[in-house]
């Protein structure tokens, strides 16, 4: 029914998407958390669009991310394939994507001590016996047992942060992380850096079969699926997934809408010359072909430019960042994402992805770029129109999508979110 949430199933495809993806759920379970909290009056995301109901073999409901995750060997760490929620051993191996059955006994990763309180207080079977669970926003589960203890400050250094297993504090589905077993994620060897290859990968038919799988899964559960969000590394062989996994989509679920967001982390360095070139033609090829296939195309970075030539990252007036930490890039990334995206997760009247992308994708022309103020400056007893009187002429958004400041005025059609500021201080 069109009362009913209208559900978006989200892929994120590559590591870097991994990093701006574990903010991005990490930032939805906290505001599920202040849902739930009584004191709070339900807000006005709809976290249904974005999450699925579910059971698990010992009867518990459950609320994980409607979410399909592809990565490279050796990118999950401590975290298990299979999540942590289901522990199902067989549906483990059905699902898994190795050929021939062969057994290697690796060293277990050490688990970040970010995540050391993790499992028990977000709803797994913890250390004296009792299975413990987040609760589900609006009643929908039994009222959590344990109070989950407040996350330890994190201060991340090069050494903690590795991978963004490392600090994705949510519990996914059995069905959501896919394993490319041929490429891998550390070392030189291996490694999947070119768009064709990655357009291979989705050609196989084994990963093939298995993602249409994964989507049939998602998709037959939904009400009323409004479409997908591709959240897709550009500057590597992701951007050959991205495109096939898009073409894809467009060709089995026609009408849907399918927005893409291509990520790029934020430094590069002149010196790799060769490195340098095969991420400007990822990010081209990428760009081209996810366009033929999306309703609307953005890419996301912090990085001056897509360029050949190497340009400063962005800057923020009210925020310290450190461009060489994909911690730090994708966290800013995140927060923009959860902020544009506003219009397709509203509880009510919200405006659906494709009625978006029409409404933004001018004479056919299917690239947007996106701009951020975070945060926004609205100094305390000051009103909105008086800070926004502050920039004169000017836009106050710094540019996201690596393109340098936005040149002339042929703005064509756009979409504004402004969230956090109370509704007193608006005259």
């Amino acid at each position: 029914s069109l009362g009913g949430a209208r559900e978006v199933l989200t892929l994120q495809l590559g590591h870097f998407a991994g990093f701006v993806g574990a903010h991005w759920w990490n930032q939805q379970d906290a505001a599920l958390g202040r849902a739930t909290d009584a004191k709070e009056s339900p807000g006005e995301l709809c976290p249904d669009v974005l999450y699925r109901t579910g059971r698990t073999l010992h009867g518990q409901d459950t609320y994980t991310p409607r979410l399909i995750l592809m990565d490279l060997k050796g990118s999950l760490s401590s975290l298990k394939g299979e999540g942590g929620l289901y522990r199902d051993k067989q549906l483990d191996a059905a699902i898994a994507w190795q050929g021939k059955l062969t057994t290697h006994k690796e060293e277990l990763c050490p688990k970040n001590p970010y995540l050391q309180d993790f499992e028990p207080s977000q709803g797994v079977l913890s250390s004296d016996g009792v299975w413990r669970v987040k609760s589900i926003p609006n009643g929908k589960g039994s009222p959590p047992l344990t109070t989950a203890t407040t996350p330890k400050p994190l201060i991340p250094t090069e050494a903690s942060i590795r991978v963004w297993s490392d600090f994705l504090r949510v519990h996914l589905h059995p069905r959501s992380i896919c394993m490319i077993q041929k490429y891998n994620h550390d070392g030189e060897a291996g490694r999947l850096e070119a768009f064709g290859q990655g357009e291979s990968v989705l050609k196989e038919p084994k990963y093939q079969e298995e993602l249409e799988d994964r989507l049939h899964f998602y998709v037959e559960e939904c009400d009323y699926l409004q479409g997908f969000q591709i959240l897709c590394d550009l500057h590597d062989g992701f951007s050959g997934v991205g495109a096939k996994a898009a073409e894809l989509l467009q060709d089995e679920y026609s009408g849907r809408g399918i927005v893409t967001w291509g990520l790029l982390p934020g430094l590069y360095h002149r010196g790799e010359a060769q490195r340098n070139i095969y991420r400007l033609l990822n990010t081209a090829f990428g760009l081209v072909h996810l366009t033929a296939h999306s309703s609307l195309v953005c890419p996301l970075s912090l990085g001056g430019s897509l360029g050949l030539r190497p340009e400063p990252p962005v800057n923020f007036p009210y925020l310290h960042y450190d461009a060489t930490l994909p911690f730090h890039c994708s966290a800013i990334l995140a927060t923009a994402l959860d902020t544009v995206t506003v219009p397709y997760r509203l509880c009510s009247s919200p405006v659906s992805m494709v009625h978006l992308a029409d409404m933004l994708s001018f004479c056919g022309k299917k690239v947007v770029t996106a701009g951020a103020t975070i945060p926004f400056p609205l100094a305390p007893g000051q009103s909105l129109p008086d800070s926004l009187m502050q920039f004169g002429g000017a836009t106050p958004w710094t540019p996201l999508s690596a393109c340098g400041e936005p040149s002339g005025t042929r703005c064509f059609a756009q979409s504004v979110v402004l969230r956090g500021i109370d509704r007193a201080c608006h005259t």
